[in-house]
């Protein structure tokens, strides 16, 4: 019924469909792409000092020597491609770890080469200005990652609020960020915001030995009851 129908002469142009779509249609069709169409999203963004770009809430590395320029992510469900000037210089697979890096080993700077005048020491160094507490919780934050350039963002993060907040009530945020072994800019920030460096620190309470008795059961008796039949 269909074919029929395309063979049937128009009534007031020469012709039929089934001639008009191989004269027309038929030699402008090219193949199907080999790939199928993937959505991407772009974002342009700056490289950090730590040579890294963050995209949705994660960091993806870059070579170093483009600290300080302006490029372009692509991103697919699967990968974050990273183009300079139109041109391919990284590609990471996507992470939905908020807060993490994804770093290549080739992208770190050479171990002889000056990492554009800011290294761990000097960081380091420049929070001892500031006081020991915060020298302290730089040296922390760098120890505590992978590579230690993975600590630069926060420890910039807190060179700005010394620059907000003051050198004094930095030093007393880092001191309680210490003796609470929260490590992080983050903690840091919010340690201040919410005037808790302006707080007399606690030491915990010494607690008592425990009363030992034929009728006092004890913690373990209580928690196994507690825990029974649960999932792990």
């Amino acid at each position: 019924m269909t074919a029929k129908l395309n063979q049937r002469p128009f009534r007031k142009l020469p012709g039929s469909r089934e001639e008009l779509y191989r004269s027309v249609d038929l030699p402008a069709l090219r193949p199907l792409p080999i790939q199928p169409y993937v959505f991407a999203e772009w974002k342009r963004a700056r490289v950090n000092i730590d040579y890294h770009i963050e995209v949705e809430h994660h960091y993806y590395s870059v070579p170093y020597q483009l600290v300080g320029k302006e490029v372009d992510a692509r991103s697919t469900p699967t990968m974050v491609e990273i183009l300079y000037q139109g041109k391919r210089v990284a590609s990471h697979a996507r992470s939905s770890r908020p807060g993490k890096h994804s770093t290549l080993p080739e992208h770190r700077p050479k171990a002889h080469q000056k990492y554009l005048a800011w290294t761990p020491s000097r960081i380091v160094e420049w929070a001892g200005t500031n006081g020991p507490f915060t020298a302290q919780l730089a040296e922390k934050i760098l120890a505590e990652k992978p590579h230690p350039e993975q600590g630069y963002r926060s420890c910039m993060g807190l060179i700005s609020l010394g620059r907000r907040y003051g050198k004094e009530r930095l030093e007393a945020a880092a001191q309680r960020a210490l003796h609470l072994q929260a490590h992080s800019y983050p903690s840091v920030k919010s340690i201040l915001a919410r005037g808790l460096d302006r707080q007399n620190m606690v030491e915990p309470a010494t607690l008592a030995p425990p009363v030992e008795h034929a009728n006092i059961r004890g913690a373990d008796y209580y928690a196994g009851s507690l825990f029974e039949g649960v999932a792990e």
